[in-house]
């Protein structure tokens, strides 16, 4: 079996197979074929899904990958092969550390986090975000603080308590895909609401850059910072899209 590059093997790569495909394993879902042998992720274990749909996105991905045999490619190239490879070899095997380390994010919530200044800043981030917490107390019953300034917030027991029993729930799909929305964003709130289908993803990546937008509007425009937060945004809708295809029947 061929071994596929990952997000871990850093910069280009040259493409060396001629057709990706995907086909179907015998005690059920599906692998991808190059040229005829299925692609292995670094620990070693065989790529293969139960969605049909993830499965030929992945294959697709692999088609275009470097255009054709001897052309490049990086592991930017395939996402969804990049968080397939998280769900199966990380997340699978040990859910409740996926879980662990989603609830950091819960102290440093983005949306908890106000500015005192400037005046427009406030009232966008009050328009955007407070909407999200409300969502969040109505639908999941978890009502989280919020603060000024910089000084580090630490949330109740209770918060932390209901976003464990919340987490643990989740399929290794969603928690994958929480993996990468949420340090994207810097926010579990936003991260969950794309999970469960409440926001699109790129709403989701425009309320997260509320600050970086302000700041861009005092100042400027900024080509790093548009870039950064293309990629951001970019994150964000590969991971839903992930989650999408995970779930087609």
């Amino acid at each position: 079996m061929a071994c596929a590059p990952t997000p871990q093997t850093a910069g280009r790569r040259r493409r060396f197979w001629v057709t990706a495909a995907i086909s179907p394993v015998a005690d059920g879902g599906f692998t991808v074929e190059l040229d005829g042998r299925g692609i292995r992720l670094p620990g070693g274990t065989a790529l293969c899904v139960a969605s049909r749909a993830l499965a030929q996105a992945i294959a697709d991905e692999w088609a275009k990958a470097g255009g054709e045999k001897g052309g490049h490619f990086t592991p930017d190239d395939l996402p969804m092969t990049r968080i397939a490879g998280t769900m199966i070899e990380r997340v699978a095997p040990d859910p409740a550390a996926q879980v662990t380390a989603l609830l950091h994010y819960v102290d440093g919530e983005l949306l908890c986090y106000r500015a005192d200044y400037p005046a427009p800043l406030c009232r966008e981030q009050q328009a955007l975000w407070n909407p999200q917490l409300a969502w969040l107390r109505a639908r999941h019953d978890i009502d989280m603080a919020v603060t000024t300034g910089i000084m580090p917030l630490v949330q109740s027991p209770g918060v932390h308590d209901a976003w464990r029993a919340l987490l643990t729930q989740m399929d290794n799909a969603t928690l994958a895909a929480l993996g990468v929305m949420v340090p994207a964003m810097k926010s579990i709130v936003l991260g969950l609401a794309v999970a469960t289908g409440a926001l699109p993803a790129a709403r989701a990546a425009e309320i997260a850059s509320v600050d970086e937008r302000s700041q861009m509007d005092i100042w400027g425009e900024d080509a790093k910072l548009l870039e950064a937060l293309r990629l951001q945004a970019v994150e964000v809708e590969d991971a839903a899209r992930f989650l999408q295809l995970c779930r087609v029947v």
